[in-house]
């Protein structure tokens, strides 16, 4: 059956086209539902975590990236429990945990922690620190935003695009935590969702954001990124080995992905960010995954409705996202 025939009609891109860089963040594993995390698995339901006996058994370092003392960390099998584990070995409340960045202290959306950590890695979490509540005028129809979560009910700026209307609003930074639009709470929202919402939001008018921007250490008190490409600064983990978390089934230890399904999902999570305004490397690696032995984009549309029907993947996206794939096995990058 040709692409778009059949297939129940797909809803059109949710957010204005942006220059697309590629990233390492994207989040979206951990528990699906009304907390919202689980990007490989979309809006789906999870199934329970799994017994202690078959969680691997593998010790992490962490530090608050504010400064703290060095914390360990063992027994974590998706992200919910990670921040678990990390408020545990600090005595905060588990809601008081952000995001995560490896190797850097840094608020680097490069080095947001995914669906993968190097066995080697270090973890660093950021943790709520001011409040603020802004006003903005949306004189454009693109607002300049890429938008991605923490895989447990937290949606938060991934990139601010130079130029556009948010850029020129300096008290919002990348890192902020999009708690509310115009009183609307948005705690529990996927990023697709929070980017559906600022696309919907009428020109012409002025909007109420209420952002929390994670706590800083001294040496990051006047930083403010846009969001870099990958590749740049120092990493001090060097694992060979990654941990996967998964929003259903155990975590399990794997090779690093090869040059193919990195330059892959690099490609894809790039079409997320251009089509729908977020970055989610979990749902990218699921989607290469999905489309690496497909025989044609047909079927490829049929693996993404079955898997992640929810999402409603527009017909062009599907097309784009075959052709990145089938770039990829060739060598094109």
């Amino acid at each position: 059956m040709p692409l778009g025939l059949g297939r129940r009609k797909k809803a059109p891109p949710l957010v204005e086209n942006e220059e697309a860089e590629p990233g390492r963040g994207g989040l979206g594993v951990g528990e699906s539902g009304p907390l919202g995390g689980g990007g490989a698995g979309g809006p789906q339901m999870g199934l329970p975590p799994p017994p202690p006996a078959l969680r691997p058994r593998l010790v992490f370092h962490t530090q608050l990236a504010h400064g703290s003392p060095t914390g360990r960390i063992e027994g974590f099998t998706n992200v919910k429990e990670l921040y678990g584990k990390i408020a545990e070995a600090f005595r905060l409340p588990t809601a008081e945990v952000m995001f995560c960045t490896l190797n850097t202290h840094k608020v680097d959306m490069d080095k947001l922690l995914g669906g993968q950590i190097g066995l080697e890695d270090f973890i660093f979490a950021h943790v709520k620190g001011q409040r603020k509540e802004v006003e903005v005028f949306k004189s454009e129809d693109a607002l300049g935003l890429t938008i991605t979560d923490n895989g447990a009910g937290y949606a938060f700026i991934k990139r601010i695009k130079e130029g556009s209307v948010i850029d020129h609003i300096h008290l919002i930074s990348v890192g902020d935590m999009i708690e509310a639009i115009n009183g609307q709470s948005l705690l529990g929202c996927r990023h697709y969702e929070v980017a559906r919402l600022l696309k919907e939001l009428p020109r012409g008018r002025t909007f109420t954001l209420k952002l929390t921007e994670p706590r800083k250490a001294f040496d990051m008190i006047s930083q403010r990124s846009a969001g870099g490409r990958p590749g740049s600064g120092p990493q001090l983990g060097t694992g060979r080995g990654t941990l996967r978390l998964r929003s259903r089934g155990p975590a399990t230890v794997e090779d690093l992905p090869s040059a193919f399904e990195e330059k892959a999902i690099e490609k894809v999570d790039d079409l997320l960010e251009s089509y729908m305004g977020i970055r989610d490397t979990e749902l990218a690696a699921t989607m290469v995954e999905l489309g690496k032995d497909k025989r044609n984009p047909d079927e490829l549309a049929e693996a993404l409705d079955e898997r992640l029907g929810d999402f409603a993947f527009p017909d062009e996206f599907v097309f784009d996202v075959w052709g990145a794939i089938g770039d990829a096995k060739v060598g094109r990058y």
